[in-house]
């Protein structure tokens, strides 16, 4: 037994003042009542202790007299979830962790219990309040604003494109885009498969037809292969896509030189998504700036957040104007209020932009830290066999927005059982993107596979992302790491009987 479990053991020979002083310095709320042998009878707590004085015992009586009692306990190999659910249920706060041999090993507090380890929540930090605070003081709480012009210029030099424009999330991003490409009725778009909806709604917005590019092995992202039997079928077809938008997943970059060499062979314009990879580089270059145009996202789970927001970046000044014109109702340069095409209410608040501003201060930090996390569970689950982490090619700097792994084959769990198993220990831990063309939405959609065999579907049927942010603590990511070294320590045990 622990030196604090002892703290807070008393025999029934000790004297109510003794519980009482125990309660006062334990401060835990409940004592452990237990045998001459040191096993487990019951809990106490100050309630317990009032009532035998008002049943008229006095400080110095002891604890002879309380009632048997049949406590709440756990046994080893509880999860958090069934801890949580037996306090809800007794309307407790602390439940005792009782061996074999009836002595009591832990004391598990609701304060520990139902902490949670989520998937990839917003980090701040203390710049974004100075240009906040500075958006209220001179009254710029609208849409535009000073933080917006200068979170533009901002990113546009960090990321070193000419031009950006700050609009309200990355898909009002893609949908500018198409519309700046001209995208409308009966024109096909061509997108990566494995990806989030968001990648392609739009171009169900402007009434065109998505067909969908498989990912390859080397990067998860669009594979060149796949793309070039895709145009050439096209040609023959004698309907070339209008746009290919390209998928930077998870914070990788896609492998650009041979998809946009391919894209420019046959005149296609590429719209880069890169809503998860900004700080991602591809061969020295930041990620999201290799198509005609590139977007970013600052949802608030990517790496960077502004709680909602994205941005549009280009090389071409006449583009980024007309982007602004699109997203802000489209209004003529007129002194009445005249429309003479759809316009949209898509621009960024000035107090969002300053939100953003502070962030893309740390956005290096914020990097770095997702990387050693990722690199963390990468280590410390090295000895597991069936487990295989997201490549990184010699060509990229992944930000591992996500720590997204896959199972293997031979795995003795499935994807969704690992989630189970995590969840009930309150981590929250997610599948990979299911990929577009097997959303009923596109049940009719053209789909092209890397090879004879679809490396999207795999990844999807057998890839899980693991908590990612980069305010997770040392001991969050250990409880990730104990929950899967657990289960791999459970199959050895069943192996070996």
């Amino acid at each position: 037994m622990s030196r604090n479990l002892e703290s807070i053991s008393l025999s029934r020979t000790s004297t109510i003042r003794d519980a009482l002083a125990a309660l006062d310095v334990a401060a835990v709320g409940v004592l452990l009542l237990v045998d001459g042998d040191g096993r487990f009878e019951r809990t106490v707590t100050d309630g317990d202790l009032r009532r035998l004085l008002l049943d008229g015992k006095t400080l110095n009586d002891d604890l002879s007299t309380l009632p048997a009692l049949k406590s709440v306990v756990l046994e080893d190999g509880y999860t958090r979830r069934h801890a949580l659910t037996l306090m809800q249920q007794a309307v407790i706060n602390h439940i005792p962790v009782v061996n074999a041999d009836g002595r009591v090993t832990d004391l598990i507090e609701r304060s520990q219990v139902d902490q949670q380890v989520l998937l990839s929540t917003p980090h701040m930090g203390e710049a974004e309040l100075e240009f906040v605070a500075e958006a209220f003081r001179t009254n710029w709480i609208a849409p535009l604003g000073p933080n917006v012009d200068a979170f533009e210029s901002e990113l546009a030099a960090m990321v070193g494109v000419k031009h950006a424009v700050a609009l309200s999330s990355g898909t009002a991003a893609i949908h500018i885009a198409l519309r700046l490409l001209e995208i409308g009725a009966g024109d096909v778009v061509f997108c990566s498969t494995l990806t989030f909806i968001a990648s392609i709604n739009p171009a169900l917005y402007q009434g065109a037809r998505p067909v969908f590019i498989d990912s390859e092995p080397e990067s998860w992202n669009m594979s060149p292969q796949a793309l070039e039997r895709a145009l050439q079928a096209a040609k023959a077809a004698g309907q070339l896509p209008k746009a290919v938008i390209i998928v930077s997943l998870y914070g990788q970059s896609a492998d650009m030189d041979p998809l946009v060499a391919l894209c420019d062979q046959y005149g296609v314009p590429v719209i880069e998504d890169a809503a998860e990879s900004l700080g991602a580089r591809y061969r020295g270059r930041a990620s999201g700036t290799f198509g005609k145009i590139g977007i970013y996202s600052f949802n608030g789970n990517k790496i960077i957040t502004t709680s909602g927001g994205g941005m549009l970046v280009t090389d071409s000044a006449e583009m980024a104007a007309r982007a602004r014109f699109l997203a802000t109702q489209a209004r003529d340069p007129a002194p009445h209020y005249q429309h003479s095409v759809v316009g949209y209410n898509y621009r960024m608040s000035n107090i969002l932009a300053g939100v953003g501003r502070g962030q893309l201060k740390v956005l290096e930090e914020r990097v770095a830290a997702r990387r050693r996390v990722f690199e963390t569970y990468r280590t410390a689950l090295a000895h597991i066999d069936w487990l295989e982490w997201m490549p990184e090619p010699e060509w990229s700097f992944s930000t591992h927005w996500l720590a997204a792994c896959v199972l293997k084959p031979h795995a003795p769990i499935t994807v969704n059982k690992l989630i189970e198993a995590l969840s009930d220990e309150f981590i929250e831990a997610r599948p990979m993107w299911k990929p577009m063309h097997l959303q009923p939405v596109f049940a009719d959609a053209e789909y092209y596979r890397h090879s004879n065999e679809s490396v999207s579907d795999g990844l999807f049927e057998r890839g899980i992302c693991l908590p990612s942010g980069s305010n997770l603590t040392d001991g969050q990511i250990s409880r990730v790491v104990d929950v899967i070294t657990g289960l791999e320590r459970a199959t050895l045990l069943d192996k070996a009987e």
